[in-house]
């Protein structure tokens, strides 16, 4: 007759439900995975297949029950690093949709907005329509395969383990929100430089025609260059997004690393 012990039982337990809290924590903040048009019932089911998925090839996990304080401290932590690693990748997303925010305002498209259910709110059209782009970019390169891939690698890297995590992973973790605004800026400069030299014609050309109505003519021609500047950054917009997307990829590497609990001195 087959007998299963308590220890045994815990085990097996803990063994599936530490790595299902990482999993969990990246399906409910990383791109497409995190996607509100998916239910909630389909990424816990996608989370626990992957999770039975990869369980044999992941470390073995601490011996600690997981319905105890401590396991459930350790299955809260394993959210949290989830949570960290999709949002270094959700951070390429939040910087594509300032950049459509940032053209739209400067071609005078800040008052095209509608609600969008997957951000909770209402959003530029051009921010989404980029946005659109960066996420048939990102599931053309397999970046969903590979954050799943680099996710079973994090075991390796950030193994489950009784230590806290180091507060400077949450830190480093802050600081990398700078690419919101710098990678946003740089993906909308080609645009914004076009637009600025619209802007100056016009200047131009009200100076030495003041009786030429700005409002009447200024507005086609801004968003007319506008739309000739977003079609000439097409074609370089998915290398760069790509080259965006490999450095998100280091970036969880070194986030991972910051993470690591230090011995103690």
């Amino acid at each position: 007759m087959l007998s299963v012990t308590a220890a045994q039982l815990d085990a097996w337990l803990a063994a599936l439900m530490f790595p299902l809290g990482r999993l969990l924590g990246l399906f409910a903040s990383a791109p497409v995975f995190s996607n509100r048009g998916v239910s909630v019932r389909i990424r816990l089911a996608i989370g626990l297949g992957v999770a039975m998925a990869v369980l044999p090839v992941l470390p073995p996990m601490p011996q600690v029950p997981p319905g105890g304080g401590l396991g459930l401290a350790i299955f809260a932590q394993q959210i949290l690093i989830g949570i960290a690693i999709g949002f270094v990748m959700r951070i390429v997303f939040a910087a594509v949709d300032m950049a459509g925010a940032l053209i739209g305002m400067q071609m005078g498209l800040s008052f095209a907005v509608f609600f969008d259910p997957d951000a909770g709110g209402q959003t530029a059209v051009l921010s989404d329509f980029l946005n659109l782009l960066a996420t048939l970019i990102f599931l053309a390169i397999d970046g969903h395969l590979l954050m799943i891939d680099l996710l079973v690698r994090s075991f390796e890297w950030l193994p489950v383990a009784t230590d806290a995590v180091d507060a400077g992973g949450w830190a480093f973790l802050a600081r990398s929100g700078i690419t919101v605004f710098s990678a946003g800026l740089l993906l909308s400069l080609p645009v914004i430089a076009v637009l600025l030299v619209a802007n100056i014609a016009l200047g131009v050309l009200t100076r030495a025609a003041p009786q030429l109505n700005l409002f009447a003519v200024g507005f086609p021609i801004t968003l007319t260059a506008g739309f000739i500047g977003v079609l000439l950054i097409m074609s370089n917009f998915a290398p760069v997004l790509q080259s965006l997307f490999e450095r998100s990829y280091d970036t969880i590497g070194l986030l991972l690393d910051a993470l690591a609990p230090r011995p103690t001195p």
